[in-house]
């Protein structure tokens, strides 16, 4: 409830980026976050803030989005019927550009646009549902993503969003990840503060 509080304590933990869902209730069963809660996250960090496009259309938003703050906008793959064009419109509007996978869509969906990314990322749960375990397999995914990034020679970021833990993070980047979303089962744990749950999962990564 005190959200300038807790990116002050997410900078001072060196937290490398910040996640923002964005949810249409259509391509997910939930909804938000708005644009102008980007605007106003943005007048209080200097951090890059990714934003996770969860929506059945994300082409109306880029602007919205690229406007209020964003750093680099990774809309869901499989509801786009022109996925190439969506990256370039991405990348027209000055931002980095990302695609999202959902746990039973192919990495062949990536075959003819990976080398236009700057980053993947798979999803390790079902979008939108809070709580869900780790899905199995994603290490074998993981591994799968590392090795055809591998192959063109590109510096592609691999992002793991859902089922992070302590234990599951040691095994994702072993398997090829770099970038991990924390919720509730690494730093957003009470009663410690955000800054020592952020150094201390850090710690356990190392």
């Amino acid at each position: 409830m005190n959200l300038e509080a807790d990116l002050a304590a997410l900078e001072k933990g060196g937290i490398d980026y910040i996640h923002f869902d964005v949810m249409d209730g259509v391509f997910v069963p939930r909804f938000g976050l708005f644009p102008e809660y980007l605007k106003a996250i943005r007048t209080k960090t200097d951090l890059p803030i990714e934003i996770h496009m969860m929506v059945q259309d994300p082409e109306p938003y880029i602007k919205d989005f690229v406007d209020a703050g964003a750093t680099i906008l990774t809309p869901h793959i499989e509801p786009l019927l022109h996925a190439h064009r969506i990256v370039m419109r991405i990348k027209s509007a000055g931002v980095k550009a990302g695609l999202a996978l959902n746990p039973g869509t192919s990495l062949s969906s990536l075959d003819y646009v990976l080398e236009d990314l700057d980053l993947v990322m798979l999803m390790a749960i079902n979008p939108g549902i809070v709580g869900h375990k780790l899905i199995p397999r994603t290490m074998e995914k993981i591994a799968d993503l590392r090795k055809k990034i591998d192959k063109i020679g590109k510096d592609i970021v691999i992002e793991i969003d859902g089922g992070v833990t302590p234990t599951s993070g040691i095994e994702m980047v072993k398997a090829g990840a770099n970038m991990l979303v924390c919720g509730t089962g690494t730093i957003f744990q009470p009663p410690a503060k955000l800054d020592d749950k952020i150094r201390e999962f850090r710690t356990t990564l190392a």
